[in-house]
């Protein structure tokens, strides 16, 4: 028992995994009380026992294996993290569960199944049993079927998915054990129960003993459709729906309802396997099928009616078999064969289903055509096979093919065209079956049921009857308006016996559901589906034009309203309700007309109508007036009182008084009375006759308007046109087209007859007069702005000038959006019902347009002979054939879509192996859609598909030709029929990586503005997401892109669902894309889309107006409400901007307003800001990065304001008018002062909201947000707040935006908005955002922001150029060429301030300019100098501003802390920052030296005095006082609020002088570094702590060792604290690669110092020391970033060869540190970027030629240079050579010579010794460079001469004559003067003795110098050598001033006056060695955010000493030494005195 009381103890999750049984079983016990008893399904317990469940139920002991399930059960019921178990625990219920003896156990197991699939975990659970299925073991196999059986019938069909269970189950029938055939018995029958007959094809080649014992067993199953009884944990309503059903007695009411939603519809298609048949047909097919004797083609035709029985077939190309089975129908005599192969079609169609659709309209014709045929065993298998194909396509899709037959002459034809088409409609719902293709196949069947044949009258009738019963009554009726009523009965008795397939209710009910409002409208069009048929219908031309009724110009016959007549192709559409009962009215009689007007009119004003005395005319017109304004609607006899009016003298009234009067009679009884179009027809002419008088002409137009509003405009406006056409008065012809053009923006396009207009606008175009033509071009413009770009295709033939009018008015109305119709609507709208029909006329115009264009018929030229040339095996025979296709299609210009066989023709040229006819077949392709317009849709399955796979064509012109060739075919298509089906998917699943991303880049393109799209777009998801995983980086990005849109469509869920297939590996992948895409996937455009053309866009066509734009959104419509606007909400239109920010219009009363706002408006929220910025980082929320604000942003926004924005003002801010934002932004500024805190936590969302308002057009808003600005902007510099990143980088580009708007006030305001930002942002940061806003198309803009940049340089100097000033200025000079005059001279005007500040320098920064800029730039620079400068004025107010932002800037400090500082220091360092880039005389002081040269005039110079100093002082001994120093709190936790400054805060204290803070701030850091979680906190820190680090190493190397009073155990635990931080960072390789070049060689130059240093030897832990620095090396050779690590070593090779004083010793360890990293190279070859290793190696060999190397005492650095370039070549092969991209001039080093040495000598590798390929190698180079040394020397000797080069060309020569000592110049100075010689030879020795000085003042001082410009800090004793100067100037006493200040500062003592010496940059110069940015370049860019924190001055100040000591030589600072200006100046003062001699 002792055992036992071990295992008692042990905790339950230890038991459960114990050796012993019993341990386990009572551990299962315990776990499983444990599990029922935790309450929260997410508590921490459950991720225990996450890794144990699967033991639970694979337990080898059978009694603990029971429990151990029980347990598992109620795990799974209870634990949220239950199915991550999923797929290991199934597996071992079946593997080791299922084969158990004890039911018990079996039982259970099948329990945990279930369970998990009730935890939706079905699919694991699923593929886990279906694997048990090919167990050995026939028990498992049983369980398996028993547990699928039991899912399938609790969980039901639409959570077990059957299609695989389906696949396997012929399988299980087979078995040999009878136990597992019976259970597949009973799984067979449970299916059934729930797919019914769809599985009896699966199941028909089972043995026929077992079908019929299935069948006997299904004919028992019951027939009320199965119910689900357990549902998925997240089906808990329905479950709660089905339990209240059970309490109610069984199948309660509600049962009906439910049946739809829990039995999907299972297709037995679905269920089957496709079957590949094309690959199985007879060899011969094809030549049999052509065969003389029948006997041979039915053999051919047999053997494809046994492979088409396959009920499923595999998709491919048919076209070939479909051609010669059309043949056959067609053509073949034998009527055997015509049926036979009627029913190979009908195969076809039913096994490929909508693959078949592509085929149909070439089928379709040709077995219509054969009905002729009388054998009804033929017309049997004709009708089968077209009901086949029917289900393969749409009604739309073939309307065309059947109307074309109705009117065919045989009978038999009629009939059963009639019969087929009563046939498609059964399968027709409303929405498939719209008016627009009702209209003609009613119109056709009309003729029919009049026809003389009984059989045409009966099937005409039941196709009548049909559509009736579709359709209902309602949309049918007005096309059955004529039909007598005997026949209308006999339709109704008809649709009474029709039987839908899709059971819709008889047509009743429907109608009364649609309610009345829209009467005219169909009850058809249920969404967009409907809306885009009627669109194709409407654009279909042909015959549907022939039978488009009564054109509406006509006066009507028959009493039929005139309206339903079509005007075009489209019809109106019959409007609205009330018109459609009144517009008609007979004509009266003039009797009966006056017998009516005296019933309301007073007998006197009757009397005095034709009176001749006008003054009684006049007031008889009164006296009418008056009696029209009193009359009722109701009572008014419209035509009575027109004919009145009409009656003489009418409309020859000659006083314009009276015929005013009776104009505006008019208008009246049009707007108050039922005006008829009978009664318009009496006063039109008239009214025609007056509009162009003018005096009566505005009344008559008010007239004709008033009556466009009763009539309708289009029918109002065809009469008007032609009456006006019809006369000769050009006045009356002008002014109607003006009328027309006012009146189509008032009532909107719809419904206009284009067509008629057209005619006569080209009438008015044709005519004499100017007026009139102006007025045609006017109103053509109108219509532009509806009809958009097709409707200049009416006018090309025209004259070129006309055209040119013509084209710019189109250009004037470009980018306009048409009004909103303001009229003509608040009748149509009476039931606000008819918004949707208005949408649908007003996109339908834009096609109906291009409907409208005549059309040429080409069929009949594309031959036979055309087609065989086309397919000619010679190349120039096939380019022929296209040729002439190109022609006959130019000819014709628009075609129709009949176009015989070229579309096969075509499609065999797209994979022609000669690419210039695929692109020239692309190119007719393209023409052809263009020609064919919309009815190219037909051909978009056989020849656009096709198009699509020419997208991966290799080349790429062909790639750009197929796509341009996609696009312009889905212009005319639309998107929908390309997604359709699985043409798509099929071409996305080649893996052709070219394919993929041309296509993946179309759909990218082309999802976003789609409303809908087919559901098949699911069928491309599995191959995206083989996209995402693909080889090729490109096709991963395209996939990458269009994922977002993917989901857009599809939604999260499906495309989550769709990664179930993937392996688990791709599938995490996959899904967290898909996490990622969520966060960026758009909104759907389609409800805006809807908005905004009723709004904005009138009528414009969806065409033309891609989902419009969301600029509108935002823009001048939401800002600057016009009248109209106002006009059209009253019309029960909602206001766009309503929907878009969704806000209330009405307001509250005022009293409540009040109450509500006081408080403040501001919340606090406590980490608000923090929280929402990592929000943001993590991607969960949308980045705030736009072009135009999409709504998305402006809701997210919202919600993150709903929490700390009062709810009052963030109505007000979101409110849809702008006064309403100008409110807001009052309370803002009156709130600003007082809610200090609650401003700046919400800082980052009132920067958002008011870039939005950046977006409106409105100015006062604009005006406003900018003076809040500035407030804002103020009173965070006084609180001392610096803008975080994310702040800053929401908020600065928009505001960028506006420093380029057109208002100078606003340019202003903004500009001095970004000047206060310098405050509280640093300049150096804001610099990358300006340069951003230079490359804008609004030249004001770029013209500001180069001016602002220019600002920044002079007031900050170069360090904000970013990122080097290099780059900068070479942006900038770039818009020296620009097209905009301000813009070059803003770029010219800033260059020079940057020459101001900088020098000479500049010219070399720019860079190469084209010789034009050059001239410019340097004429602009003379310019300047010479211009007595009105600056000052303007620097001087800005400077004093600048300055002391500059010191904020440095300081960076929050209040409170170190405010003792010197704030005086603080000053003068920011004097001397500024100044020390700038020359030290201002520019108003300095002396004009051209202007003096030039002057020959005489003057007296009298020269001052010189001033005494005394200089004894400077003698003294100093007395150095002791550097007082602070202890610092490490507790500065509250004064940080944010991590970053806190990080900042604690790195400046790690280089402080003082032990005890540096060894604190390390270990915080190190704790830092430790916690995983909290070490990414110092990503972006790394170069900063590094640098600390090594400034603190050089200051315990120079100060703290040579301390005689510092104990040395302190120096110790400092040392060990560094290196052990260092060694916890690079271990972390995340951060350790974020080290740069620039540090890492400082930093390894500090370690190697360190482990040579002699004097750390000899303290007690030494060894230690040094041991723990080795190690911290590897680790920063291994953990860092290689190609940074590779490089810093090669550079601090090259420094240390370099170095004289340096010890051999270094270098070699540096060797040593190389050759880890050759070992290394292998495994990171591929990590590196071997460019920037080779530019650095080819430096390194330009600075030290072989030669130079071999002349080292150690042959160690040219060994470890050819191991180096040995290794890399042998790893990269010949590719390296294609690595030396970076190098600028090859020549300059040996590198490229000795790689392809290399190369060489491995590729042949004869064996000969290396030594002999040298030797040969070199005397090869010999010779080369004696060729290359002449050119060299030239080049010199050029520079030499040029003024501006002078000094480099001598250093040059210098350089060259020591490192080739028998190079001869002599050849060189021969030819030029004696003065160049004796000069030349003076330079030479002067830097001669300067370099051997140099030399000598660097060994005296006893530091090792570095390559100059590497900063060595001084140690307070010692003067860091690289003061010295490299080129050789003297060095001036000012130098030792300087240093003597930096001396005197450092110990404490008082500088006075500052700043009057020169600084000390100004006298350093620039290296002439190429160098690495050191880590002192990084130091400036750091060096704000180490200030922002440093405490003890000193140390500050240790730092700027740095950054003066050499930063700015580095960064190529300054501009050329103060020694070479004042040679310069002796120079010219030598030439002045000369000259004045």
């Amino acid at each position: 028992m002792g055992d036992d009381s071990e295992w008692m103890k042990l905790p339950i999750d230890q038991k459960c995994e114990h050796k012993l049984w019993k341990a386990r079983l009572n551990g299962y016990e315990e776990a499983l009380k444990l599990f029922q008893k935790i309450d929260d399904e997410k508590s921490p317990e459950w991720s225990k026992y996450l890794g144990l469940i699967k033991k639970f139920v694979t337990d080898s002991n059978a009694v603990a294996q029971l429990k151990g399930l029980e347990a598992a059960l109620a795990y799974v019921e209870n634990a949220h993290v239950a199915g991550k178990t999923t797929g290991e625990v199934a597996s071992g219920v079946v593997n080791k569960v299922f084969n158990q003896p004890k039911a018990r156990a079996k039982e259970l197991g099948e329990d945990i199944c279930l369970m998990y699939i009730e935890i939706e975990k079905g699919e694991a659970v699923q593929e886990e049993l279906l694997k048990g299925l090919d167990n050995k073991n026939p028990k498992i196999i049983v369980a398996c079927i028993e547990t699928l059986r039991k899912a399938l019938s609790e969980f039901g069909s639409k959570i077990i998915s059957l299609k695989p269970i389906i696949k396997v189950l012929p399988k299980l029938f087979e078995s040999r054990e009878k136990a597992v055939r019976d259970e597949a018995k009973l799984l067979a029958v449970e299916i059934y129960r729930w797919i019914r007959d769809a599985l009896r094809p699966p199941l028909q080649n089972i043995n026929s003993v077992q079908l019929k014992e299935l069948e006997e067993e299904w004919i028992k199953v019951s027939s009320a459709a199965p119910k689900q009884t357990r549902f998925l944990r997240s089906q808990q309503e329905l479950k709660a729906k089905f339990e209240q059903q059970q309490g109610l007695g069984g199948d309660a009411d509600g049962g009906d309802d439910d049946e739809e939603e829990v039995v999907p519809q299972v297709d037995a298609y679905e269920l089957l396997e496709a079957v590949e048949i094309l690959s199985k047909l007879p060899k011969d097919f094809y030549e049999k099928i052509e065969a003389k004797k029948w006997q041979e083609r039915k053999e051919a035709l047999e053997a494809v009616e046994l492979l088409v029985k396959n009920p499923k077939l595999e998709s491919g190309d048919y076209a070939d078999l479909v051609k010669a089975l059309k043949k056959v129908v067609g053509k073949d005599t034998n009527v055997m064969l015509v049926a036979l192969a009627a029913k190979c079609l009908a195969g076809l169609a039913t096994g490929l289903r909508k693959k078949f659709g592509q085929y149909a309209g070439h089928v379709v014709p040709t077995i219509l055509e054969k009905f002729k045929e009388k054998k009804p065993q033929v017309v049997q298998a004709l009708q089968e096979a077209i009901d086949a194909i029917f289900l393969t396509t749409t009604l739309q899709n073939i309307s065309e093919d059947i109307l074309a037959v109705m009117d065919n002459k045989n009978p038999t034809i009629k009939q059963q065209t009639s019969l087929f088409i009563a046939r498609s409609f059964r399968h027709c719902t409303p929405s498939t079956l719209p008016k627009s293709l009702l209209k003609p196949f009613c119109a056709a069947l009309l003729k029919h049921i009049n026809d003389s044949a009984p059989e045409v009258r009966d099937a005409g009738f039941e196709a009548l009857g049909t559509a009736l019963k579709v359709a209902g009554e309602k949309a049918v009726n007005p096309f059955l308006a004529d039909v007598d009523k005997l026949k209308l009965d006999r339709i109704k008795e008809c649709a009474e016996k029709v039987e839908l397939v899709y059971g819709k209710k008889p047509g009743g009910p429907a109608e009364k559901k649609e309610g009345k409002p829209i009467t005219g409208k169909t009850a058809a069009l249920p969404g967009p589906a409907g809306d885009k048929e009627t669109k194709d219908a409407a654009t279909r031309p042909g015959p549907l034009k022939k039978t488009s009724a009564v054109k509406a110009g006509v006066p009507p016959k028959k009493g039929k309203p005139a309206t339903s007549a079509g005007t075009g192709g489209a019809g109106t559409k019959g409007k609205k309700g009330p018109e459609t009962k009144e517009i008609f009215e007979s004509e009266l009689s003039i009797e009966v007309c006056e017998e009516k007007a005296a019933a309301v009119l007073p007998a006197s004003c009757i009397q005095q109508l034709d009176s001749g005395n006008w003054k009684e005319r006049l007031a008889c017109m009164e006296e009418f007036q008056k009696a029209v304004e009193l009359m009722e609607r109701s009572e008014m006899p419209c035509q009575a009182l027109v004919r009145m009016l009409a009656k003489k003298p009418g409309w020859k009234e000659t006083n314009f008084q009276v015929m005013q009067m009776k104009l505006h009679i008019v208008a009246l009884i049009a707007q108050k009375g039922n005006f008829s179009k009978t009664s318009a027809q009496v006063v039109l002419d008239g009214l025609v006759d007056k509009v162009g008088d003018v005096k009566c002409g505005t009344n008559a137009k008010e007239a004709m308007t008033a009556i466009a509003e009763a009539c309708q405009l289009p029918w109002t406006a065809e009469q008007v046109v032609a009456m006006a056409f019809s006369q000769k008065n050009p006045k009356n012809q002008s002014e109607t087209l003006n009328w027309l053009s006012n009146a189509i923006k008032e009532f909107g396009f719809s419904g206009l007859n284009v067509k008629a207009f057209i005619s006569n606008v080209k009438t008015a175009l044709a005519a004499t007069n100017p007026a009139v033509r102006t007025s045609a071009i006017t109103l053509l413009g109108v219509m532009y702005l509806y009809v958009g770009p097709s409707l200049r295709m009416f006018f090309e033939d025209e004259k070129p000038a006309l055209l040119s009018q013509i084209d710019a008015e189109f250009e004037k109305m470009q980018g306009q959006t048409a009004p909103a119709p303001t009229r003509g609507i608040s009748r149509h709208n009476v039931g606000g019902g008819g918004d949707d029909g208005e949408e649908e006329e007003q996109e339908e115009v834009g096609n109906d347009v291009v409907d409208l264009l005549p059309r040429t018929d080409i069929g009949d030229k594309i031959t036979a002979e055309l087609v065989s040339k086309i397919g000619d095996k010679n190349w120039k025979i096939r380019k022929e054939g296209l040729d002439e296709v190109t022609s006959i299609i130019n000819e014709a210009k628009f075609i129709q879509p009949n176009i015989g066989e070229l579309p096969a023709a075509l499609k065999g040229r797209l994979n022609d192996s000669n690419k210039i006819l695929v692109q020239q077949t692309l190119s007719i392709l393209q023409q052809l859609a263009t020609a064919m317009g919309p009815n190219i849709k037909q051909y978009v399955k056989n020849l656009g598909i096709p198009v699509i796979t020419v997208l991966g064509d290799s080349k790429n012109n062909v790639r750009a030709a197929a796509l341009a060739t996609v696009n312009a075919w889905a212009e005319q298509t639309g998107m929908k029929e390309w997604l359709e089906g699985e043409d798509l998917s099929e071409e996305l699943k080649k893996e052709n990586p070219f394919l993929r991303q041309e296509l993946l880049g179309w759909l990218a393109e082309k999802l976003p503005a789609l409303r809908s799209v087919p559901s098949d777009l699911l069928l491309c998801v599995p191959h995206l997401y083989s996209c995402l995983e693909d080889r090729n980086g490109d096709v991963r990005k395209k996939a990458q892109d269009a994922l977002p849109f993917f989901m857009m469509h599809l939604g999260f869920e499906k495309m989550a669902k769709a990664t179930g297939k993937l392996k688990p590996t791709s599938k995490d992948q996959v899904l967290a894309m898909l996490e990622k895409a969520k966060a960026n996937m758009p909104a759907k455009p389609a409800p805006l889309a809807k908005t905004s053309s009723r709004v904005v866009g009138g009528a414009a066509p969806a065409k033309f107006q891609p989902a419009s734009a969301f600029a509108d959104d935002l823009g001048s419509n939401t800002m600057e409400p016009k009248p109209d606007l106002k006009k059209a909400k009253a019309g029960g239109l909602s206001s766009k901007t309503k929907g878009v920010q969704g806000k209330k219009v009405i307001s509250k009363p005022n009293l409540k307003e009040d109450d509500d706002k006081s408080g403040p408006i501001f919340i606090i929220v406590p980490n608000g800001k923090e929280q929402r910025m990592k929000e943001e980082k993590a991607l969960k929320v949308l980045k705030w990065n736009f072009t135009t604000p999409r709504d998305e942003y402006i809701e997210q926004l919202k919600t993150q304001m709903s929490t700390c924005v009062a709810k009052w003002l963030q109505d007000e801010m979101f409110h849809a008018d702008f006064q309403h934002h100008n409110k807001a932004l009052t309370v803002m500024i009156e709130h600003l002062e007082s809610e200090k805190d609650g401003v700046i936590s919400c800082l980052d969302l009132i920067l958002k909201w008011l870039t939005l308002r950046f977006f409106d057009t409105n100015t006062s808003v604009l005006m406003k947000a900018l003076e809040y600005l500035k407030l804002l902007f103020n009173l965070l510099n006084q609180e001392e707040y610096h803008l975080t990143e994310n702040e800053a980088s929401s908020f600065i580009p928009y505001l960028i935006l506006k420093v380029g708007e057109p208002k100078d006030v606003i340019r202003k305001d903004v500009r001095a908005i970004l000047n206060r930002m310098c405050l509280i942002y640093p300049a150096s940061k804001m610099f990358p955002f300006i340069m951003e806003g230079t490359k804008s198309k609004n030249s004001k803009q770029r013209a500001e922001c180069l001016e602002e940049l220019g600002c920044l340089v002079e007031s900050y100097g170069m360090n904000v150029c970013q990122p080097t000033p290099g780059k900068a200025l070479k942006e900038m000079a770039t818009h020296i060429g620009d097209r905009d005059n301000t813009v070059r001279n803003a770029a010219l005007n800033t260059i020079v301030t940057v020459y101001n500040v900088h020098g000479d320098q500049v010219f070399k920064l720019i860079g190469n300019l084209s010789e034009k800029d050059m001239s410019m730039l340097e004429e602009r620079i003379k310019r300047s100098a010479k211009r007595p400068t009105s600056a000052p004025v303007r620097q001087a107010e800005e400077k004093p501003q600048r300055t002391q932002n500059m010191s904020a800037n440095a300081s960076m400090m929050r209040k409170g802390q170190a405010e003792d500082m010197s704030s005086k220091l603080n000053q003068n360092r920011n004097m001397g920052s500024h100044s020390e880039t700038t020359h030290s005389v201002p520019r108003e002081f300095q002396l004009d030296l051209d202007e003096i040269e030039n002057d020959n005039g005489t003057v007296r110079c009298e020269m001052p005095a010189l001033v005494q100093h005394k200089l004894d002082d400077i003698f003294e001994p100093v007395l150095i006082p002791e550097p007082k120093i602070r202890a610092v709190s490490p507790h500065f936790d509250d004064m940080h609020s944010n991590t970053a400054s806190t990080i900042n805060f604690v790195i400046s204290q790690v280089a402080s002088g003082d032990i005890n803070t540096s060894i604190q701030a390390l270990t915080q850091i190190d704790e830092v570094l430790k916690q995983e979680d909290k070490a990414e906190a110092m990503s972006g820190h790394i170069d900063q702590f590094l640098i600390a680090t090594f400034m603190q190493l050089r200051l315990i190397y120079n100060t703290h060792m040579a301390d005689e009073k510092l104990d040395k155990d302190e120096i110790v635990r400092l040392y060990s604290c560094i290196i052990g931080s260092m060694i916890t960072l690079f271990q972390i390789e995340s951060l350790a690669r974020e080290a740069s070049t620039g540090v890492l060689k400082d930093l390894m130059h500090g370690l190697i110092t360190l482990m040579l240093d002699s004097r750390v030897e000899d303290l007690e832990e030494g060894e230690q020391v040094i041991r723990s620095v080795n190690l911290l090396v590897v680790k920063v050779l291994e953990k860092s970033d290689q190609t940074n690590i590779l490089s810093a070593l090669l550079v601090l090779l090259q420094d240390s060869l370099l170095a004289t004083a340096s010890s051999p010793k270094f270098a070699e360890l540096v060797m040593k540190c190389l050759w880890r990293m050759v070992r290394l190279l292998p495994e990171t070859i591929n990590s590196i970027n071997l460019d920037r290793i080779l530019l650095d190696i080819h430096i390194f060999m330009k600075v030290f030629p072989k030669e130079k190397l071999k002349q080292c005492k150690s042959e160690f650095p040219i060994r470890t240079l050819k191991t180096l370039l040995h290794t890399l070549c042998k790893l990269k092969g010949p590719k390296i050579l294609d690595h030396l991209t970076m190098i600028d001039n090859k020549n300059e080093s040996e590198l490229e010579a000795h790689l392809c040495r290399v190369m060489k000598h491995a590729m042949d590798q004869t064996g000969k010794a290396d030594k002999d390929t040298e030797k040969g190698a070199s005397r090869i180079e010999e010779k080369a460079s004696k060729a290359k040394v002449n050119d060299i020397l030239a080049e010199i000797f050029k520079k030499i001469g040029s003024k501006e080069n002078t000094k480099e060309g001598l250093a040059e020569l210098y350089e060259y004559k020591k490192k080739y000592s028998d190079a001869d110049i002599e050849p060189f100075l021969k030819n030029s003067s004696q003065f160049f010689q004796s000069y030349v030879e003076r330079g030479l020795r002067l830097i001669e003795t300067e370099r051997e000085g140099k030399g000598r003042i660097a060994t005296s001082t006893g530091i090792s110098t570095q390559m100059e410009g590497t900063c060595v800090p001084a140690s307070t004793h010692t003067v860091s050598s690289t003061i010295g100067n490299t080129n050789g100037e003297e060095v001036g006493p000012s130098v030792y001033l300087e240093r003597l200040k930096i001396l005197r500062q450092r110990c404490g003592l008082d500088n006075a006056k500052q700043e009057d010496r020169p600084p000390l940059t100004s006298l350093l110069s620039k290296p002439t060695l190429p160098t690495v940015a050191s880590s002192t370049d990084m130091l400036h860019s750091k060096l704000s955010q180490l200030r922002e924190s440093r405490e003890q001055y000193q140390h500050l100040d240790l730092d700027s000493n740095q950054t003066h000591s050499s930063g700015i030589g580095t960064t190529l600072a300054s501009p050329s030494s103060a020694a070479a200006n004042i040679d310069d100046l002796k120079k010219r003062l030598e030439r002045i005195k000369s000259s004045r001699k």
